[in-house]
């Protein structure tokens, strides 16, 4: 009977090993690590809207209203990078992949999803050969 004891407990526990392996399996693994770049390079919303304003706009207007935007953009992915790692094994509502889509989901609470997409990559370090460089 103990030994029954043991072996039940050993298939728990792997059971449980491999359910949790699956959490770092896609979408929650995706979202995690977009918490993460968000949280660390957040920062770069500043200079890259300073540039957007700047191409649309003007040099004054991204001397002034492109910082503002810059600093808010900055704070929202900061926060929304925060509760990209804490929340990073549930879904959450409103969260899904689609803009069009409801209900819960593992997608991005802010858009575009990544500080520096392909639009931004100027010097062609991240998004390497990509059509728009």
């Amino acid at each position: 009977m103990k030994s029954f004891g043991k072996i039940l407990v050993v298939v728990a526990v792997l059971s449980l090993s491999i359910s949790s392996l699956n959490m770092f399996a896609g979408d929650p693994a995706r979202k995690l690590g977009r918490g993460i770049c968000n949280v660390g390079v957040g920062a770069l919303e500043i200079p890259i809207k300073i540039y957007d304003v700047n191409q649309a706009e003007g040099g004054l207007a991204a001397l002034t209203y492109g910082v503002l935007k810059g600093f808010g953009y900055f704070i929202a992915r900061e926060v929304v990078g925060v509760v990209d790692i804490a929340t990073f094994p549930v879904p959450l509502p409103g969260a899904v992949d689609e803009p069009r889509e409801v209900g819960w989901g593992y997608g991005p609470l802010m858009t575009p999803e990544w500080v520096v997409g392909p639009e931004h990559d100027i010097f062609n370090i991240i998004y390497q050969d990509h059509p728009l460089n």
